[in-house]
């Protein structure tokens, strides 16, 4: 499954079908990647403005690390698929003896556990993705500005519902310890990515919209 290389009308379809994958990761890649673009188109809209011209060079190496996290977060969007899959199969194990049992449970945990890192690799790029999208709008111009801000808001949204995937896993898993310890990275991404976010964007309005 190569879900990055499907029209957005095609993904959006199996989205809402029955189908377990792509699911809640795949939806927040998307977002993030979204994110990503807006700050790219920004950044191209922005070279070779003569007003911009004593930021172009930083500007294109912005937009070179703002092009790799976008690749990034898409080729997520099938890690994320990929990773669920031996969750699904686990959850279909028997129970019907001890051993088997026994053999879902150690399947199970290890299934949890590899689901959830992907959520977290979501959330730690859109991170360092929102901190691009905060330097470039120190040099853009104010007519593509909103679109940073925009763009705040799909890796917001992304890393706040990226942390959701890892919850729901850890809730089932019997290592409390490492379940702990996945919780409060995802505690620490999150918190981190809202504030970012929502500072990015109160700054851009008050940019657009001084009072």
């Amino acid at each position: 499954m190569y879900f990055k290389e499907y029209t957005l009308q095609e993904f959006i379809h199996v989205l809402s079908s029955n189908s377990p994958v792509p699911g809640g990761g795949g939806a927040a890649s998307l977002s993030a990647s979204l994110g990503c673009a807006l700050g790219s188109m920004t950044a191209n809209l922005t070279l070779g403005k003569e007003k911009f011209k004593l930021y172009e060079e930083d500007i294109k190496l912005l937009l070179e690390k703002l092009t790799i996290c976008q690749q990034e977060l898409l080729e997520f969007m099938d890690q994320d698929a990929s990773a669920f899959e031996p969750l699904s199969k686990a959850y279909k194990l028997p129970k019907n003896t001890p051993e088997e049992i026994t053999y879902k449970a150690q399947i199970m945990e290890v299934a949890l556990f590899d689901a959830s890192l992907v959520p977290i690799k979501i959330m730690e790029k859109s991170l360092e993705a929102l901190s691009l999208l905060a330097d470039i709008s120190k040099h853009c111009s104010k007519l593509t500005i909103s679109d940073i801000a925009v763009g705040a808001q799909f890796l917001r949204s992304a890393i706040s519902g990226a942390s959701m995937n890892v919850y729901i896993n850890t809730a089932s898993m019997k290592n409390r310890e490492q379940a702990e310890q996945l919780n409060q990275k995802a505690d620490d991404l999150t918190k981190k990515g809202i504030e970012q976010a929502d500072q990015l964007f109160q700054n851009i309005l008050n940019t657009i919209n001084p009072k």
